[in-house]
């Protein structure tokens, strides 16, 4: 298991993210934790809990300032020594068979990259589910799909280690260095499946709307799909129009783009 956590998270939070991997039907054998920067007296705390909890499996990276994800999650990723490595965010909870499932698909399919799944999206109650985000199921369609879109989501996945490696890991890319890491991976080949089912719930907000808008964040997209285009993975047609539609949702009201994320990219829970 690989998180990363900095100082805003909440200790609440993180306390039922971390519980909810170690209550796994089937645990990691290894939880590594990046501390991305200094954390609060709160996150220290239950950090320390969790190291008392489960000692000898919870291995806490502390980088003496803050990074970002990227930097955090590839400084994890060396400590790592699982060839099979599980993500999640510091804010969600996994569902209690995630890891089993997982684990049994990477053994269906031993030439398998990288494994994700569905998300339901919570605001406070992870009983009470607004929103749903589907990604495809099968190679094929992940391919296409990641042509458009991110298709996997990062807080479910469950990865070779040694491909992510291949690929480059995580790399700069403003709110973007996972979908940024799909590309690089199925384009040197790297085979990924997203089981059908729900395998976390993801704590979401306004404010997670709000980060995907401004001038900062469409240039960030801009580049990735510029990118695609300049390795043959789309077309410059197919990259102008994606370029378009972004510019589009990134530059309007926050509220109005939370309506189009609803309208297009969600289902209703």
């Amino acid at each position: 298991m690989l998180m990363s956590v900095y100082s805003r998270e909440q200790a609440s939070f993180l306390r039922m993210s971390m519980e909810s991997m170690f209550t796994q039907t089937v645990p990691p054998k290894e939880f590594v934790l990046v501390c991305d920067g200094p954390l609060t007296p709160e996150l220290d705390g239950v950090i320390a809990e969790q190291e008392a909890l489960h000692p000898g499996v919870l291995r806490v990276v502390r980088l003496e300032q803050n990074g970002g994800l990227g930097a955090a999650l590839n400084r994890g990723l060396q400590v790592c020594t699982c060839s099979l490595v599980a993500r999640m965010d510091s804010d969600d909870i996994s569902r209690p068979d995630r890891c089993e499932r997982q684990l049994e698909v990477f053994r269906e399919k031993p030439d398998l990259s990288i494994c994700g799944g569905l998300i339901e999206e919570f605001v406070s109650d992870p009983s009470v589910v607004e929103s749903v985000r589907a990604v495809p199921e099968t190679e094929e369609e992940i391919r296409e799909f990641v042509k458009k879109r991110n298709p996997f989501n990062h807080m479910t996945v469950m990865y070779r280690k040694a491909d992510i490696d291949a690929a480059g890991g995580y790399q700069s890319f403003h709110l973007l260095e996972d979908y940024y890491l799909w590309i690089r991976l199925l384009n040197r080949g790297g085979k990924g499946y997203n089981i059908q089912q729900p395998l976390v719930w993801a704590r979401t907000g306004v404010g997670m709307f709000a980060r995907r808008g401004g001038w900062k964040y469409v240039k960030s997209q801009a580049a990735l799909f510029r990118y695609m285009r300049d390795i043959g993975m789309i077309s410059r047609a197919s990259c102008a129009r994606s370029i378009a539609v972004r510019c589009a949702a990134g530059l309007v009201p926050g509220w109005l783009r939370q309506a189009l994320f609803m309208r297009f990219n969600r289902k209703r829970g």
